[in-house]
């Protein structure tokens, strides 16, 4: 077990030393930093971004701003979803609502949001939007797909609906939606970075992109763009082991 570990930490390890040659090679080839600059100038950026009381801010609020559209999202789109696989009248009312916010791409709508809503509230707005469709269609989905025999089955021993939902029909969907929450907070994450670019709200990861990209700072527009990178990974690695926790919990 313990060298199964060390063997994928030296693949994965070698994987990543790999990578960081190619792209030491490709900036030694092309020797120019304002186009791709060195590893080493990127981690030098890092540092001085990790020096500043600002950074930490930004990193803080816009973490905050991105998730409480993700939560957001998660929330309306399990309970759109429930209701839509409920009433086919309120899935014929939502679906067009739904297929316009599939279609028009994100950066459409972080335009037009831009003159509906303040700097600070437009990345939540946006995390919020590109979550909803992805977890409303998982959750309505994943209720149609299930058997038929379990609903009777629990209606046979009496349980209320209620009680079916909770304790037959939701930890039958819940792989489903496990799945649709960490496909959409890649979204969340990336998006909310973007319409923080257009936006440039104060204190945020995306307008010290913009602001370096002025400055013509390319080495800290990397190293921002590598924040951002571990910052999304790490999310997705939170979020499975809690949702993975709750779901140990009720198997137990």
């Amino acid at each position: 077990m313990i060298s199964t570990m060390v063997n994928k930490t030296l693949k994965k390890t070698a994987i990543l030393i790999f990578w960081i040659a190619v792209w030491q090679l490709f900036s030694m080839l092309i020797a120019r930093e304002l186009i791709i600059p060195s590893p080493f100038s990127t981690l030098c950026a890092l540092f001085r971004l990790a020096e500043t009381k600002e950074f930490y801010i930004s990193v803080f609020i816009s973490l905050l701003r991105i998730l409480s559209g993700f939560a957001l999202g998660v929330v309306l789109g399990f309970l759109g979803g429930v209701f839509s696989a409920k009433s086919s009248l309120f899935k014929e009312v939502t679906a067009p609502v739904l297929q316009l916010i599939k279609a028009v791409p994100v950066a459409s709508f972080i335009i037009l949001a831009f003159f509906w809503f303040k700097s600070t509230y437009l990345p939540v707005f946006i995390s919020f939007l590109m979550v909803l469709p992805i977890i409303w269609s998982t959750v309505y989905t994943a209720l149609l797909e299930i058997d038929v025999k379990y609903t009777e089955m629990g209606q046979v021993f009496g349980l209320k609906p209620i009680k079916i939902f909770l304790k037959i029909k939701l930890p039958l969907i819940f792989p489903a939606f496990l799945s649709s929450c960490l496909t959409s907070l890649g979204f969340a994450w990336k998006s909310g970075i973007a319409a923080e670019v257009i936006a440039k709200p104060q204190s945020s990861l995306g307008g010290m992109l913009e602001q370096s990209k002025t400055h013509l700072e390319i080495s800290e527009v990397f190293a921002l763009t590598a924040v951002v990178a571990v910052l999304s990974l790490l999310l997705e690695i939170t979020l499975k082991k809690l949702l993975g926790r709750y779901r140990d919990d009720k198997v137990k």
